[in-house]
């Protein structure tokens, strides 16, 4: 049962079950997983020898292997769902962690981390000089925040160029030789008239 289960895992990724499956299962998979991170015969044959499946070996080596080549471990993820009509056991899903999109465009949306930490130091008299919870705050910036900065920043030097004056200024126009001569041609005409 735990082979299949495994399998089924493997292959769509996320399975509904029960809590007390959903536990044993994890105790399962996770030692088959970690085996294929290094793709060799060896432990192509020992992770197939469990799951007696061609098609699940290939998927976990293929495709599951490489994204969770960094992580260290807890590769699969209990989330309770309820209780089952029929019996009322306890079910659950279970998922492997790296392939659920929803839960990992939430962690890279929230935008800012804090986290609280208190310092005390002593003077050389004895007393506390200062006591004080300082709140940190970081921020993590998404593709997305500096998609949006940087047309922030094209929009503004666009604004600055508007509101820049032009090289020639109305003031600068009359004092222009061109508008000069152009008076100079009219003043001789008058005179000529």
């Amino acid at each position: 049962m735990l082979s299949n289960m495994a399998c089924s895992l493997i292959e769509h990724k996320r399975i509904n079950t029960t809590v007390a499956k959903a536990k044993a299962l994890r105790v399962f998979i996770e030692p088959i997983i970690t085996k294929s991170k290094e793709d060799s015969t060896h432990n192509r044959r020992i992770v197939f020898s469990t799951l007696q499946s061609k098609e699940a070996v290939t998927e976990l080596f293929r495709e599951v292997a490489p994204k969770i080549m960094s992580r260290p471990g807890g590769y699969t993820r209990i989330i309770k769902t309820g209780f089952r009509q029929g019996d009322g056991a306890e079910t659950a899903m279970i998922e492997l962690v790296d392939f659920n999109e929803l839960f990992g465009k939430e962690t890279q949306s929230k935008s800012k981390r804090r986290r609280r930490g208190g310092s005390k130091s002593t003077s050389a008299e004895g007393t506390t000089a200062t006591s004080a919870t300082e709140e940190v705050v970081e921020e993590v910036v998404s593709p997305a925040d500096t998609e949006i900065e940087n047309v922030k920043e094209e929009t503004n030097a666009k604004a600055e160029e508007a509101q820049t004056p032009t090289e020639e200024s109305p003031k600068a126009e009359a004092d222009s030789p061109a508008n000069d001569d152009v008076e100079a041609s009219d003043s001789e005409e008058e005179k000529k008239d």
